[in-house]
């Protein structure tokens, strides 16, 4: 069995496995919110924010979230893998694009679960 220092040691059919829950996951939440704002056509701030402070839309967001991160990851992973065959060139774009990643999961709980 070859593994790859950049890809930490996964094999594939995790990867397959985390990008097809994710896209599950994600796309649940998308009707979710497609059907939210279909179904509350005069929508206001108070019920968009009545919506968001229920601890259960909390817990899907932050599922939505964390969905989008791995698939995301596990995505932009394989292109790298794919097309950037220098392994300098390709740990630093990988390593800037988990960065970004990051940031932005915590940016996003950040604003979930913030005052």
């Amino acid at each position: 069995m070859v593994t790859n220092i950049t890809n930490l040691g996964r094999s594939g059919l995790s990867d397959w496995l985390i990008q097809r829950v994710s896209a599950v996951i994600l796309a649940v939440y998308t009707l979710f919110i497609v059907l939210y704002l279909l179904f509350n056509p005069g929508l206001d701030y108070a019920t968009w924010s009545g919506l968001f402070a229920q601890t259960w839309m909390r817990i899907f967001s932050l599922l939505a979230f964390v969905s989008l991160a791995a698939h995301a990851w596990v995505g932009l992973w394989t292109v790298t893998t794919d097309y950037l065959k220098p392994t300098g060139i390709r740990v630093g774009a990988q390593t800037v694009i988990i960065l970004a990643i990051f940031v932005f999961l915590v940016w996003g709980i950040q604003i979930l679960w913030g005052a």
